[in-house]
C-alpha cells in the first residue's frame, strides 16, 4: 500500500487517518442522506411505504453482494454477526420502514423536525458504546445545536401545533438510526466502512425480500418515472453508497463529534423539499440554517478527552 494511503490494514484491523478527515467524510455522508426525507416523500405518492422500506434494502443488498464477491471479502468473524444484526435492524430495516410509513402522513419538512434529534441520539449511543468523555462544552453545544435544529424544523413545518401521530414513528426511526450508526461506526474500524453496510444488507436481505414481494403482491406499485427515480436514489445512495462515507467518518471519529455533522441534515433536507416539492421556504430559513450550521461547526471543534 502506498505511503500516503488514507488507511492501512494491520493484523485485520483498519488503521484510520487523522480526525479532520473523519469530519469531511461524515459531511459527504450527510449530504447524501439529506435527500432521503424529500425523496421518500416523493416515492410514497405512488409506491406503498412497505415496498419502499423493504425494496430499497433488496436493491442495495444486490449491489452489496456484487461488491463483496468482486472484492473477495472474507466472512466476518462469528462474534461480529450479532453486532451486524444491530446495524441491519437499525439502518436497513427500522429507519427506512418507519420513515416511509410516517411520510405518508406528514410533509418532508415536518419529518425533519423529529429527525433533527438524531445527532444528539447518535452522540449519546456512541458515548455509551465507546467510553468517549466529552467535556461540558461539548454537551452544551450539542444541546444548543439540537434545540436550534428542532426549532428550525418546527418553524418550517408550521409549529408545535402540527405534531402528528407519525411523529412516534419518526422517533422510533431516530432510535433505530442512532443505534445503527454508532454500532456501524465501531464495526467499520474492524471490517471497513463499505463492508459493514454491505454485510448488514446481506444479513437483512431474506426478511426484506419477503416483505417486498408480499407488498408487491398485495398492493402493486403504480408510480411515475420521477417516483421510481426517487426510489432508485433511496436504494442506491441512501441505503448503500452514502454509508461508505458516513461509516468511514464515524470510524475515524471521535464518533460523538462526527455525529454532530447531522445537525445540518434537516437544513439540507428542508432546502431540497423546497426545491423539489415546492414546500414553503421563507427568509427566516436562512437565519435558522446559519444558526444550526454554526452549532454544528462548534460541536465538531470541541476537543474530547480520550476514553478511559
Amino acid at each position: 500500500m502506498k505511503e500516503h494511503s488514507s488507511a492501512t490494514v494491520l493484523a485485520g484491523t483498519v488503521i484510520l487517518p487523522r480526525r479532520a478527515t473523519g469530519i469531511w467524510w461524515g459531511l459527504v455522508g450527510i449530504a447524501a442522506f439529506s435527500f432521503t426525507v424529500p425523496f421518500t416523500r416523493v416515492a410514497v405518492a405512488g409506491i406503498p411505504p412497505l415496498f419502499i422500506g423493504s425494496g430499497r434494502a433488496v436493491v442495495a443488498a444486490i449491489l452489496a453482494a456484487a461488491a463483496l464477491a468482486l472484492s473477495r471479502q472474507r466472512l466476518p468473524r462469528p462474534r461480529m454477526w450479532l453486532r451486524l444484526a444491530l446495524v441491519a435492524g437499525g439502518v436497513v430495516a427500522g429507519f427506512p420502514l418507519l420513515t416511509s410509513y410516517a411520510l405518508t402522513a406528514v410533509p418532508a419538512a415536518h419529518g425533519a423536525v423529529v429527525i433533527a434529534l438524531l445527532p444528539a441520539a447518535t452522540a449519546t449511543v456512541a458515548i455509551l458504546r465507546t467510553g468517549e468523555r466529552p467535556p461540558a462544552a461539548f454537551w452544551t453545544v450539542m444541546v444548543l445545536g439540537s434545540l436550534a435544529a428542532v426549532s428550525f424544523a418546527f418553524l418550517q413545518s408550521g409549529g408545535v401545533g402540527q405534531l402528528h401521530w407519525a411523529d412516534l414513528l419518526l422517533l422510533g426511526a431516530v432510535v433505530c438510526a442512532a443505534v445503527g450508526y454508532a454500532e456501524g461506526g465501531l464495526l467499520a474500524r474492524e471490517l471497513g466502512a463499505w463492508q459493514t453496510i454491505a454485510w448488514a444488507l446481506l444479513l437483512a436481505a431474506p426478511a426484506m425480500l419477503v416483505l417486498a414481494v408480499g407488498s408487491a403482491l398485495t398492493q402493486p406499485p403504480s408510480a411515475t418515472p420521477a417516483q421510481w427515480a426517487a426510489f432508485g436514489y433511496l436504494a442506491v445512495v441512501s441505503m448503500f453508497l452514502g454509508f461508505f462515507a458516513w461509516y468511514r467518518g464515524l470510524a475515524i471519529g471521535p464518533m460523538a463529534q462526527v455525529s454532530q455533522i447531522q445537525l445540518v441534515q434537516p437544513v439540507l433536507s428542508i432546502g431540497w423539499a423546497a426545491l423539489f416539492l415546492g414546500e414553503a421556504l421563507p427568509w427566516t430559513t436562512v437565519i435558522g440554517a446559519l444558526s444550526v450550521i454554526l452549532c454544528a461547526a462548534a460541536a465538531v471543534r470541541v476537543r474530547l478527552k480520550p476514553s478511559s
